[in-house]
């Protein structure tokens, strides 16, 4: 890696924490400044503006939370075993979170609404590859018969993503991990019971 890139890395990996902590708004120049080691011209050097420098801190976030899952996957056989990885890891997000300030999505989606959008469209862009992924993990158990035929995958997915986020904020709110932790109980009984008759 060339230095350019090396200090383009180490900016973005910093300001990650200032931005999911602080908020976009509430992240100012200054705090970028005093993070990075660089002045502002520094940072501008590498990036255009302050949003193109969130943004990527947004997908440097994500794509830590993004590892996570592929890991916890890869030695994983069976849809409920993939289903449970996923909600373990993202169940994580309260207590060990990929930056320091919680869930970087639900900061990001709860700030960004109108008022960023390109946030918001990142955000969005998150939760929907979330969906994916667990409606993906659905339809294969419906197909290989380990869930039963009535199983609508995208309900799955948005009931445990949803699930799992309301958790986060729960958990935040009121700096008590146990919301998730009961979330990711109930989260799994009810992906057990998508296989039994009657599902």
């Amino acid at each position: 890696m060339k230095k350019g890139e090396l200090t383009r890395r180490r900016i973005v990996e910093r300001s990650a924490p200032v931005f999911n902590t602080k908020g976009y708004a509430g992240a100012s120049m200054s705090d970028l400044v005093v993070v990075t080691g660089l002045e502002k011209g520094g940072i501008y050097n590498h990036f255009g503006s302050k949003e193109e420098l969130a943004l990527e801190a947004f997908d440097y976030a994500t794509g830590i939370m993004r590892e996570r899952l592929r890991e916890a996957l890869e030695a994983k056989e069976g849809t409920l075993n993939c289903l449970f990885a996923v909600v373990e890891v993202l169940g994580t997000v309260a207590e060990d979170p990929p930056v320091a300030g919680g869930c970087p999505v639900l900061n990001t989606a709860v700030e960004a609404d109108d008022a960023y959008p390109a946030l918001k469209e990142r955000a969005a862009g998150a939760i929907d590859d979330w969906l994916r992924l667990v409606g993906r993990e659905v339809k294969e158990g419906v197909k290989g018969g380990e869930l039963s035929p009535r199983v609508d995958p995208r309900a799955v997915a948005s009931v445990v993503v949803a699930t799992l986020e309301g958790a986060v904020m729960l958990s935040r709110l009121h700096d008590d991990p146990a919301h998730m932790r009961r979330a990711v109980e109930h989260l799994k009984n009810y992906l057990r019971s998508l296989g039994r008759e009657g599902a």
